[in-house]
């Protein structure tokens, strides 16, 4: 049986993905709004992919009998959108955050969970490229460059 401070590390680290995941719903209802064609059509798939994602993490908290995050009724953007450029950057950054909620997920000590996490981490990772954005070999961890 694992530890309580085990499973309260679990629940909290799937609660921040979940509240990601709740931003990016949100996010990503901004980012339709603000695009046209290909673009459109990606940002709905994407709005897809997060409330799916946000439903199986609901899910995951139930069974370990937590209570999920709720939703916010609005979010704070990071930065003013006021066209497909800025709409695209928000993707970007929304994606980031989704990454980053995952790597959580990865830190913590149930193997199951911690994989779940690691393949978590790949479409946000692969959408933020999609919108223009970078990504790295290892998210979280900082870039450093050797010379030989």
């Amino acid at each position: 049986m694992k530890p309580a401070s085990a499973k309260a590390a679990d629940v909290a680290a799937l609660q921040g993905a979940l509240a990601a995941e709740h931003a990016a719903v949100y996010g990503y209802g901004i980012v339709g709004a603000m695009v046209t064609g290909r673009a459109e059509t990606l940002a709905r798939a994407d709005w897809l992919a997060h409330q799916e994602a946000r439903d199986t993490l609901e899910a995951m908290l139930v069974k370990l009998g937590a209570t999920p995050v709720a939703a916010s009724p609005a979010y704070q953007l990071p930065f003013p959108v006021t066209g497909e450029a800025s709409a695209a950057r928000l993707a970007v950054a929304l994606e980031d955050g989704v990454t980053r909620a995952y790597l959580a997920v990865v830190a913590v000590t149930d193997r199951t969970l911690r994989s779940f996490g690691a393949l978590a981490m790949q479409p946000p990772a692969n959408r933020a490229l999609a919108w223009g954005g970078s990504t790295v070999a290892f998210p979280g961890m900082p870039t450093t460059s050797t010379s030989t």
